[in-house]
């Protein structure tokens, strides 16, 4: 037996000795269920993840699959960007956003202009991605095998203007989801080029998925914060950063709760990545009112009212079981 799997059955049955299984439901608690094969907190048994990607996910939040997409589905999705960019496309939903230092210069109509594609889930061959079997196949080990796809973006990361603008902040992903349990949600971000620290890759706090949410709110930067963008307030600046450098068609997937952001883009050329957050069929709604998360609620709120004009009919979980799409099983819940 190798060292790795070694440890890894050293602590599964240090968590709970046979016949009982490690079922997660909730973000801060475990729970037991013996009609379920033995399986660690944050992944399940699928026979794909070796024993180390499985150890590194529990002990850090996050694995990262290289060379996972193909470099011509990669160029298919640029191509449907630029598309977007130069608008010869309309696509139902989606949110154009543009980086605040940029949005303020002359309006440039085309890739240049745009920071992020936000909810493409209409838009065929972007959605594509979040399909793609070689990714279902990872996310199955995190969600279970009942899959939606809940929250797609493009990033276009763009050169810095000066104001330090194309950062983003320390942040945790599931401030923004009312959904729960946060150990069945994981994100797939793959690089639609080359990745690396001069053009802001994705800075990530290991072992900080096994805390709880924090508060989230927008950092007080000097030059301005891109809208949407809240930093997560109170955790450790000291803790160990890994920059997670990537190359074309590489992919790390994580948990909701890890700590993450990207720095700036020192560079004169854009950085790309596409991504999705999917979520287990089985998952339900919470209401976050009372919560850390009410702020964002409200925002979101008032953006979809300013779009759609609906009001206070609108409410959180609505938003999301709009933008919610079915890739693969049955949607027995979300």
């Amino acid at each position: 037996m190798s060292r790795a799997a070694e440890r890894l059955r050293l602590l599964i049955n240090h968590l709970e000795p046979p016949p009982a299984a490690i079922r997660a439901e909730t973000t801060g608690a475990l729970s037991l269920n013996s009609s379920y094969p033995q399986r660690l907190r944050y992944s399940w048994d699928t026979d794909l993840l070796t024993p180390d990607q499985r150890l590194s996910y529990e002990e850090n939040g996050f694995v990262l699959i290289k060379n996972l997409v193909p470099e011509e589905d990669i160029d298919r999705f640029r191509s449907a960007f630029e598309r977007i960019c130069r608008q010869e496309v309309k696509v139902p939903g989606l949110m154009v956003m543009r980086d605040v230092a940029i949005a303020k210069s002359e309006f440039v109509q085309d890739q240049k202009a745009v920071s992020k594609l936000q909810d493409f889930q209409e838009d065929a061959e972007l959605f594509r991605y979040c399909s793609l079997p070689q990714i279902l196949k990872y996310v199955e080990c995190f969600t279970g095998p009942n899959i939606m796809a809940m929250h797609t973006m493009l990033i276009n990361k763009p050169p810095d203007a000066g104001k330090k603008t194309s950062r983003h902040p320390m942040h945790q992903d599931l401030h923004y989801f009312p959904f729960r349990p946060a150990d069945r949600i994981v994100c797939a971000w793959t690089a639609m080029e080359k990745v690396d620290r001069q053009n802001g890759c994705l800075v990530v706090l290991p072992g900080t998925h096994t805390g709880t949410l924090r508060e989230h709110d927008y950092p007080e930067w000097e030059g301005g914060v891109n809208k949407m963008y809240h930093g997560v307030r109170g955790y450790d600046p000291q803790h160990l950063r890994v920059h997670l450098e990537m190359e074309k068609g590489d992919t790390v997937f994580f948990h909701p709760l890890l700590i993450h952001g990207s720095g700036m883009n020192q560079t004169q050329g854009f950085r790309k990545a596409i991504s999705c957050h999917y979520a287990s069929a089985d998952c339900y709604y919470i209401d976050v009112k009372g919560t850390t998360q009410e702020n964002i609620e409200e925002e979101v709120k008032d953006i979809a009212n300013r779009k759609y004009a609906l009001g206070n009919d609108i409410t959180f979980q609505d938003t999301w079981a709009f933008r919610g799409r079915l890739v693969q099983g049955e949607r027995t819940s979300l």
